[in-house]
């Protein structure tokens, strides 16, 4: 079995990355198990794959372990491509994820549906403490932001007012099966696990 940190203190992040390699011969850890939940660094890269990078290198050098760290950015056409690389930074500091969200929504007042055109993409990172590689897997879901924000048990983040592609309901209504098969980060780490697969097959 191959140990493998996810580096995140995003519960929701940890939560799918557990479904997303059920099946795959891995020991996962989080920041928590490994007592780097403190451990901030900071993302000053300008892309997503150099923030992802950032955080990858930086929890296996600490953590000892390959280690999946993630970046993810919301794309919104309407809004020249906002909130972009920092979604979690969108409308300023000391916002609710709730008061973004009503944030975005605001901005797109007014405009129909046809028109709120965006995308998710999701950028992983594995780094190797030992071999120093990092790889990058990325992946990108299409779809549109709501003209309402929705009530859903599921997801985290943009998830209750994002409706991917080819369907009528946001990301927070699917179970999260149904989810990771279509959502940035599923196919994302769908493109991982080969990866992940020659490492503890090897």
């Amino acid at each position: 079995m191959l140990d493998l940190l996810i580096g995140t203190g995003n519960v929701g992040k940890v939560n799918e990355y557990r479904a997303l390699l059920a099946g795959v011969p891995v020991n996962l850890f989080d920041l928590h198990d490994v007592g780097l939940a403190d451990l901030d660094v900071e993302e000053d890269g300008g892309t997503l794959e150099a923030n992802a990078r950032l955080k990858a290198r930086a929890y296996a050098d600490a953590g000892g372990r390959l280690t999946l760290a993630d970046d993810t950015g919301l794309i919104v056409d309407a809004l020249g491509g906002a909130p972009g690389i920092y979604p979690a930074r969108y409308g300023g500091p000391g916002l609710t994820m709730a008061q973004r969200r009503a944030r975005l929504l605001a901005e797109l007042a007014g405009i129909p549906a046809a028109e709120r055109s965006a995308r998710f993409v999701c950028v992983i990172v594995a780094a190797h403490p030992q071999a120093g590689e990092m790889l990058s897997f990325e992946g990108v879901c299409e779809g549109q932001i709501a003209l309402a924000e929705a009530e859903g048990e599921h997801g985290f983040g943009y998830d209750a007012i994002f409706i991917p592609q080819g369907s009528d309901r946001p990301l927070s209504l699917m179970p999260m099966a149904q989810k990771n098969q279509i959502s940035h980060r599923g196919q994302a780490v769908r493109r991982l696990i080969p990866y992940l697969l020659s490492l503890a097959n090897g």
